[in-house]
């Protein structure tokens, strides 16, 4: 992104689709890390998508 890339946009879509899936699984899973992870992941997705933007 620094250096313009023509695929930053592109990495940063991956990237937050790549985060969402792992949120949603992480979701379906009580343990305690997995609910940590799942927001992790939200957090992740939420700013890929914002870069992406």
């Amino acid at each position: 992104m620094a250096r313009g890339s023509e695929f930053a946009q592109q990495v940063c879509k991956l990237c937050a689709q790549i985060c969402k899936t792992c949120a949603e699984e992480c979701k379906k899973h009580e343990a305690q890390h997995c609910q940590d992870c799942a927001r992790a992941c939200t957090r992740c997705a939420d700013e890929c998508s914002k870069m992406a933007a």
